[in-house]
């Protein structure tokens, strides 16, 4: 039987690896803890008796900012149902609207979250996260000049996470656009391109600075729960990885056999991607 190898040799028209889905927490540090929390409403919010009432403030001024800047810039609001494909009503929007570097739709949807809870005892509000509770989750989906399309979900409850997915081909075609190389798309990927060692280049470039850097844009054109104020004084959202997927795309003259295998943790697919095209894609969790 013929390997792998030998299956692919001299049939390859076009090999790009790139990173592919791209999935990130935003968390603000100095409120990871009950401590934190009422420090924060103590000497930031100027509120010597810290108390749910407070934080439901935050929450009420964000949505209220949320709908403003909705009703000002004219973007759709959507209220999600929980049986609905985020992915398909968020493809919908983007065909009809058309938006470049801007706010495409926010979405609401209520889901689970390890929101502060305050209760009392002795006469002082003590603060804890040990449950999970259902709260408004905003997404804003947003197409980026630099990235494409992406969403930004912001917790409208304390301690306010977010959540930022975006997906390297998409930018990897943004630059191929700027620069202007021609290049045939896959779905999720890349058919062809006119200068694949260019692609690939472009592909590698992707760093951490330009992922912080369209966070750090589009943190500063939505609206938020926290003030400019609060964020310059510490409570900011720093980045982590949630979720990273990485594709090798292999284009090939002639249709393939799609193969498997799987590890523990890895997971390593030969998908189908178009008529003469495979891709291998890497998961990591």
């Amino acid at each position: 039987m013929a390997s792998i190898p030998e299956l692919l040799d001299g049939h390859v028209t076009l090999e790009v690896e790139c990173l592919d889905r791209l999935y990130l927490n935003g968390y603000i540090g100095p409120l990871a803890t009950s401590g934190g929390l009422v420090t924060f409403m103590r000497e930031q919010l100027g509120k010597p008796i810290p108390s749910p009432v407070m934080l439901g403030q935050v929450t009420e001024k964000f949505r209220e900012a949320v709908k403003a800047m909705a009703e000002r810039e004219q973007i759709p609001v959507y209220q999600f149902d929980h049986k609905e494909r985020k992915d398909d009503v968020a493809n919908d929007f983007r065909r009809k609207r058309g938006v470049r570097d801007g706010v495409v739709f926010v979405g609401v949807a209520q889901e689970k979250t390890q929101a502060f809870q305050g209760k009392k005892i002795d006469g002082h509000f003590w603060f804890t996260r040990d449950k999970t509770v259902y709260v408004n989750h905003y997404y804003f989906y947003i197409d980026d000049d630099d990235f494409g399309p992406l969403f930004l979900k912001v917790c409208s409850y304390a301690p306010w996470s977010t959540k930022l997915c975006l997906n390297g081909h998409e930018w990897a075609k943004r630059q191929l656009e700027k620069k202007g190389i021609a290049y045939e798309a896959l779905d999720n990927g890349f058919l062809s391109c006119a200068e694949p060692e260019r692609l690939q280049q472009i592909c590698d470039s992707l760093g951490p600075e330009d992922i912080d850097r369209v966070f750090r844009k589009w943190l500063a054109r939505i609206p938020l729960p926290l003030r400019r104020e609060d964020r310059e004084a510490g409570y900011d959202w720093n980045l982590s990885i949630w979720q990273m997927e990485v594709s090798l795309t292999q284009i090939f003259d002639r249709p393939c056999v799609a193969a498997s295998s799987s590890k523990k943790s890895f997971a390593t697919i030969w998908t189908w991607a178009g008529r003469t095209g495979c891709s291998w894609y890497s998961i990591g969790w």
